[in-house]
């Protein structure tokens, strides 16, 4: 992932809303969103390259997402997949703080990251380039490649836009959706520095990134309401586009 949007507790029809963009290299085999079949209770896309997934949620309300920390010089050839780490919460029984705290006695062991793990009603942060793990307290938040809310252009207008989104009468995922759409490149004065050079940056920067062979691979909207009804809608691009919509009640 490189941008996720999330709404706690901000919406009188759903307790959680989140938005995210997966940004990856187009030639990373990936399956869509769906059921898994060895835990049907998990619906998630999966990265076939190395078994993990980005962004998922069971039919019991485990939700978990994860965003690489954008800090080349700390990268770690060899690491664990970043991926695995949901896939990991998603599939095991631990509460989330407790799965944050023992992912932070091995997380040097991988390359950056930011993951987010928890229920509707307690999602938690942890980053291994942060200072502990925090509840997201109730209101709209960002997380891109830094620390959770740190105002890079994309977050800020990601955040608003979701803001707007949950102001119509009635949001749908189409209308969340149309949030994580955004082309723009911000002027370079506004552009983080994060060790890659300006022209990347500049890549890097929209909250749709399009380039040759990098950019984003889908948008994944989950909404889940007061009533505990689910929505997951998956848009994919590029060569295969396709969108995936599931609706379950959490159980």
């Amino acid at each position: 992932m490189c941008l996720i949007l999330v709404a706690v507790d901000a919406h009188p029809k759903f307790r959680l809303v989140i938005a995210a963009n997966r940004d990856e290299f187009f030639d990373r085999p990936t399956a869509p969103a769906a059921f898994w079949p060895e835990a049907p209770d998990l619906l998630a896309g999966r990265d076939l390259r190395e078994g993990g997934t980005w962004i998922g949620i069971t039919r019991s309300g485990r939700v978990a997402a994860v965003t690489n920390f954008r800090h080349p010089a700390a990268n770690r050839d060899g690491s664990p997949s970043r991926g695995r780490l949901v896939a990991d919460y998603l599939l095991g029984r631990d509460l989330p703080d407790a799965y944050l705290e023992r992912v932070s006695r091995e997380a040097d062991r991988y390359s950056g990251f930011n993951l987010l793990a928890g229920q509707p009603d307690a999602l938690y942060w942890y980053s291994n380039h942060g200072k502990g793990i925090g509840k997201l307290p109730p209101g709209i938040h960002g997380l891109s490649n830094h620390l959770l809310n740190t105002p890079w252009p994309k977050v800020g207008k990601g955040t608003e836009a979701l803001r707007a989104a949950l102001a119509a009468d009635e949001p749908s995922a189409e209308t969340v959706l149309r949030c994580l759409v955004d082309r723009a490149v911000p002027p370079d004065e506004l552009l983080p520095d994060t060790g890659v050079g300006l022209e990347m940056e500049r890549m890097l920067s929209p909250v749709f990134i399009e380039s040759p062979g990098y950019g984003t691979r889908s948008s994944t909207v989950i909404l889940i309401g007061r009533d505990g009804g689910v929505t997951l809608v998956e848009r994919s691009f590029g060569a295969r586009p396709a969108t995936v919509e599931m609706h379950f009640d959490l159980s």
